[in-house]
């Protein structure tokens, strides 16, 4: 062969190689996920007390609210999707319209992924009724279909709040003199399990959150999302 063409060969050899290592390279790589929370790992003053010795298969509680269309919304109907969960109450002047305005924006990043929706339960469900939700939605600019506000039984409200999505410091029953105040968000996965937890009125948290949706996407329906 002559020094030339030899020289063609192998430097044709090493460009081919190099296509192949940058095409394999993502491939080669592991696919990021996020973790399964279990309530023993979590902060104890955020686990009710009979939630503390949980180990495995967490998942989120059976309910049944009414979002702000007046629609009774259940558990079952959450099945396939990823969700964001919070707690807020309409008449709140503090952390709530900042959550609120996350959320929006949130509700807007992901607009063209069905998979993601967000639940915002209210904690003084005596006072936010449907058409109260209903104001305060069209206020942040909710999409119906993919945001709903929940109002319903407080105590139901409570004990998912301090017994599924561990969201909440303080203690409980849920009783008339009972309150919770959180700026906390959660991440929930289409099998109801707990996958993160934020901050939802700190933009650093928020950013996170935005990302980690990403992360879930792919984990969860990988036939149509990557990172």
């Amino acid at each position: 062969m002559k020094p030339g063409k030899w020289i063609f060969t192998l430097v044709a050899f090493a460009v081919l190689l190099l296509i192949g290592m940058i095409v394999a390279f993502p491939l080669l790589q592991p696919q990021k996920k996020l973790k399964v929370f279990q309530p023993h790992e979590i902060n104890p003053k955020l686990v009710d007390e009979s939630k503390r010795g949980v180990r495995e298969n967490h998942s989120i509680a059976d309910f049944e609210l009414i979002n702000q269309l007046g629609d009774t919304i259940r558990r079952s109907d959450m099945e396939g999707k990823i969700y964001v969960a919070d707690f807020f109450f309409a008449t709140c002047p503090t952390i709530c319209p900042t959550m609120s305005s996350n959320i929006a924006s949130l509700q807007n990043d992901f607009a063209d992924f069905p998979e993601v929706a967000f639940l915002s339960h209210s904690v003084t469900p005596d006072m936010d009724s449907v058409p109260v939700l209903y104001e305060y939605a069209e206020r942040y600019g909710a999409r119906h279909d993919v945001w709903w506000l929940l109002t319903g039984d407080k105590k139901t409200i409570y004990e998912l709040a301090r017994k599924s999505y561990f969201a909440v410091l303080d203690e409980g029953d849920g009783g008339v003199q009972d309150f919770i105040h959180t700026e906390n968000f959660v991440l929930v996965d289409t099998k109801g399990r707990l996958r993160g937890f934020y901050d939802g009125t700190d933009p650093r948290d928020i950013s996170r959150l935005r990302e980690e949706i990403k992360i879930l996407l792919a984990e969860c329906f990988p036939e149509r999302y990557k990172v």
